[in-house]
């Protein structure tokens, strides 16, 4: 009897899908923030949509929705905050003239490598005198303040304004922490005496406190810069710098006591009740919101992704259906009830509508760092019920729906305390204190900032801080911390001169 013969079987080759944005982020994004913090920082700014590289102009950014949302959320704290205080919004032109911008001779020194320039427009050609785009407003407001103020009842006066500026930045460029333009406040306020102005640069470091580390949760310490670093023009400036996963520290707000050095360069002066003419003080106050965002994701953001703050978050509740066969209508009909109650308690609330499976979809909201998940199945449909899920700890807890708005208001709440906590704890654990040159050389190897005694943070001291550079591959003094009471005793010195020690200082090196 003959054999029959096998069949044979063909197998089609398979074709792998092309993964979505949401397949790559759950695929790829498995970095670990403190081992390799740039490339984390650099996969969740292109992951999670921050912002697109791609505009074709170095360090000029196009800003996605999800950044745009928590920036503006941002600027309205500020904002409120400054309003708080006195200020009042205005807004200048972006150019300035150049004739303008000659007028504060250490202004211009400290700004002109760093200006865009406007030299022609149009048909007509060239303009008859270049314009700059503004990378501080001093010489854009200074004129228009010398016209405003007559008498001491116009003072003091305090205002600010939301914007762009430009600055021709020679370093290599990073998303959100160091461009070419960037957008930030800037308040400029006049005062009567140098007490008032003296007393504004506490204010707005106060201000820095209120908002930056109380709503946005980000630890820093406020220096004094050094004479040699401080704004062109400044008589002294004060900023606020925190540090980075990857031990850089990063400029957040600065202040500067101007003194008088621009009111004489810009004419502006009050009379007295006596009708006596002055100079008056004054004093600006630069708030970098694009910068602070991108310091605010690399403090509180972790392995899985983003964290925000609840406050800031462009969506604060994420609302996921769990769907199956039977009552997946009912389901639904849930998941739109609790969608409309959140927003009704003025959150900013989404369903998750997607086909994508339950734990695609856990990882996906984690990843773009919304605080609050709300997951409802066919068992919380029943019973009026919710899982809710905190993504700082990770922690699940079921409620009733009754229970849903005082639970969101104190999730909301600890959440921010809780990222806040871990940010202090780890900016606290990069402290350090050194007493010989090896020691601050052992210290900034392992990513920490130092506090070393000093000769002096005038300029005598600006030699002493250039041998630091060179001996630490570009660690630099920050200056002193403005809280800072203790003085060093007459056996400290600086170890780089050998002078006697007049003060305590940070070393550490800077984005």
């Amino acid at each position: 009897m003959a054999k029959k013969k096998s069949k044979k079987t063909t197998t089609k080759p398979q074709v792998k899908k092309a993964p979505t944005k949401e397949d790559e982020s759950l695929v790829t994004f498995n970095i670990s923030k403190q081992k390799n913090f740039s490339e984390w920082f650099t996969k969740i700014v292109q992951i999670a949509e921050l912002a697109d590289m791609r505009y074709g102009v170095k360090g000029f950014l196009v800003y996605q929705p999800w950044s745009t949302i928590a920036i503006k959320r941002m600027f309205d704290l500020y904002e409120q905050e400054l309003e708080e205080f006195g200020h009042n919004p205005v807004i200048f032109p972006s150019v300035i003239p150049e004739s303008n911008f000659q007028v504060e001779a250490d202004h211009v020194e400290g700004f002109a490598p760093e200006v865009f320039w406007i030299s022609s427009a149009g048909s007509t050609g060239m303009l008859e005198e270049r314009l700059a785009l503004r990378p501080t407003s001093e010489t854009a407001m200074y004129p228009l303040y010398s016209l405003w103020i007559r008498s001491w009842r116009d003072l003091p006066l305090k205002l600010y304004q939301s914007g762009k500026v430009w600055r021709y930045e020679g370093k290599s460029t990073r998303p959100f922490l160091r461009g070419r333009e960037f957008i930030w406040i800037e308040s400029h306020n006049v005062f009567t005496t140098m007490e008032e102005a003296e007393a504004q640069t506490r204010e707005d470091m106060q201000i820095s406190i209120n908002v930056m580390h109380d709503r946005f949760g980000i630890p820093f310490i406020q220096f004094q810069r050094p004479e040699w670093d401080k704004f062109a023009g400044a008589v002294h400036t004060y900023a606020a710098d925190t540090l980075m996963p990857d031990g850089r520290f990063l400029q957040l707000p600065s202040t500067h006591l101007l003194g008088d050095n621009f009111s004489k360069a810009f004419g502006i002066n009050y009379m007295d009740d006596e009708g006596v003419s002055h100079p008056a003080y004054q004093t600006c106050y630069g708030p970098a919101i694009s910068r602070i965002f991108g310091g605010m994701i690399a403090v509180h953001g972790d392995d899985s992704g983003l964290i925000f703050p609840f406050e800031v978050a462009p969506v604060q509740v994420v609302i996921v259906p769990i769907l199956a066969k039977k009552q997946a209508t009912k389901v639904k009909n849930y998941a739109e009830e609790l969608r409309m109650l959140v927003k009704a308690m003025g959150y900013r609330v989404q369903i998750d509508a997607s086909d994508k499976r339950p734990g695609d979809k856990y990882y996906y909201w984690e990843m773009k760092g919304v605080p609050i998940r709300l997951e409802v199945g066919r068992r919380e449909a029943k019973e009026d019920q919710i899982t809710i899920f905190r993504r700082d700890n990770r922690e699940k807890t079921i409620i009733s729906k009754t229970e849903l708005e005082a639970t969101i208001k104190k999730v909301g709440a600890d959440l921010n305390e809780s990222i806040k906590e871990r940010a202090q704890e780890f900016f606290d654990s990069r402290l350090a204190s050194a007493e010989t040159l090896n020691e601050l050389v052992e210290h900034i190897k392992s990513r920490k900032m130092v506090k070393i005694p000093w000769c002096s943070i005038d300029l005598d001291g600006e030699n002493c801080a250039e041998e630091i550079k060179d001996q630490l591959a570009g660690a630099e003094v920050r200056g002193i911390d403005v809280q800072e009471t203790k003085i060093p005793s007459k056996d400290e010195k600086c170890f780089i001169c050998g002078n006697q020690a007049k003060c305590f200082v940070y070393v550490g090196k800077q984005y």
